[in-house]
């Protein structure tokens, strides 16, 4: 980058209308996920049984569920379970993944050969019945299912981080350290961490939305916040219930999740271009739902 190239974002910002749309409606999920409760503008676990599968009104925006609580104040109240455990299950992915996956460039050949079966492996995992059984043997959490996810993630990483390493690796300059006696840690440090991170970059903000997905579908069965705790994938399960009374139920949590997931999406596609990123985008998680 020269001395007049526009940082990253600001590229990002003029990649085009559609990117600039899209970056704002992060930005308001990101105020969301942490002060979501405090925007909520009733208590989102109080009932009124008298007003329940309400229709849109002033006193209630966007209705009521089926006992009468406020739906906009549960998609509030809501949007940080949803949101936090999906960026902490994209950070899990990439500690766990991409580190991993730029040593292995530089183990022994049976090292490598290891490496690669235990992401194999990883990857022919069934998502949700991993996550159920995660879930029984360490207990029905929000951490465990973020943990879970973390882990499923995770092979996306590797190989990205594998495949970006290894190009650098060959290069004249990563050798010419090698023969001064550097070790693999340092060159990491100093040389590939910087030729990686466009990849990773790009690659983690596609996880945070196949994250997203995976824990609205975790939250969706049951697994990871028990009601009443309003989550996403939690109100779209229960409103499901309801769509001979309240058809529009499961509306606003779909949106939410569909329209963020789509943003996410976008910005990812355009951070590939405008970082001049040559991995694909893996979405394991969505895959895996």
């Amino acid at each position: 980058m020269t001395a007049n190239t526009p940082p990253a974002i600001v590229r990002l910002w003029h990649a085009g209308w559609s990117v600039r749309l899209a970056l704002l409606l992060i930005l308001g999920v990101a105020l969301l996920a942490v002060a979501g409760p405090a925007l909520a503008p009733q208590d989102p676990l109080a009932q009124d049984a008298a007003a329940a599968l309400q229709e849109p009104s002033l006193g209630h925006l966007l209705g009521t569920d089926y006992v009468g609580r406020d739906v906009l104040s549960r998609l509030f109240a809501g949007a940080p379970a949803s949101l936090l455990s999906a960026g902490a299950a994209a950070l899990i992915g990439l500690v766990l993944g991409a580190v991993p996956g730029a040593l292995s460039a530089f183990v022994p050949r049976v090292a490598d050969w290891l490496s690669l079966r235990v992401v194999d492996a990883l990857l022919a995992l069934p998502f949700i019945l991993f996550a159920i059984v995660f879930a029984a043997l360490l207990g029905n959490g929000l951490v465990q299912a973020t943990l879970a996810i973390g882990i499923l993630i995770a092979p996306g990483f590797f190989r990205i981080a594998r495949a970006a390493t290894l190009r650098v690796r060959d290069s004249q300059y990563i050798e010419a350290a090698g023969y001064l006696g550097a070790s693999a840690w340092w060159v990491l440090r100093r040389h590939v961490w910087r030729q990686v991170a466009p990849n990773l970059v790009v690659a983690s903000v596609s996880a945070l939305g196949g994250a997203l997905l995976a824990v609205a579908s975790l939250t969706f069965l049951g697994i990871g916040v028990q009601p009443p705790a309003p989550t996403w994938g939690g109100m779209l399960s229960s409103d499901l219930g309801y769509l001979s009374q309240r058809p529009w139920g499961p509306l606003a949590p779909a949106l939410a999740i569909i329209l963020t997931v789509g943003a996410l999406n976008l910005v990812a596609d355009a951070a590939r271009d405008v970082l001049g990123a040559d991995a694909p985008i893996r979405r394991k998680a969505a895959a895996h739902v």
